[in-house]
């Protein structure tokens, strides 16, 4: 008997997920910014912030691997994960910031998206 592969996670469904992942590495801020109708880059935003570059890796990180290993679901790209100011993962549907204060402060993606995107704050 042939066990079926789990179809990886896409919407909401991936949303929470990645949220639950950074919740589990103390994420801080975590703002899910619904986009879809209004973007064709992405139907969701996830943003965030750590303390550090060490914090925001090691919270990039889990989402990769908590994603990959109990969802069946890979990142089409990222970047900045090593680096730690700021991460970027896609999904193609919802894509993640994983940024330092300062670096989210100043690229401002909730100002830029706030008229557009229904918010949900989760912490």
């Amino acid at each position: 008997m042939t066990k079926k592969k789990p179809e990886p996670l896409a919407g909401k469904e991936l949303v929470d997920a990645v949220v639950q992942a950074l919740e589990e590495k103390l994420a801080e801020k975590i703002v899910a910014l619904d986009l879809r109708g209004v973007s064709a880059a992405a139907d969701w935003f996830v943003v965030c912030q750590g303390d550090n570059t060490s914090h925001t890796s090691a919270a990039a990180n889990s989402v990769i691997a908590t994603l990959k290993g109990k969802h069946a679901t890979a990142p089409w790209h990222s970047e900045g994960v090593e680096d730690g100011r700021w991460a970027l993962i896609d999904y193609t549907d919802v894509v993640v910031h994983v940024m330092l204060p300062e670096v989210r402060e100043y690229y401002g993606l909730e100002a830029l998206w706030k008229n557009r995107a229904q918010q949900f704050t989760d912490s």
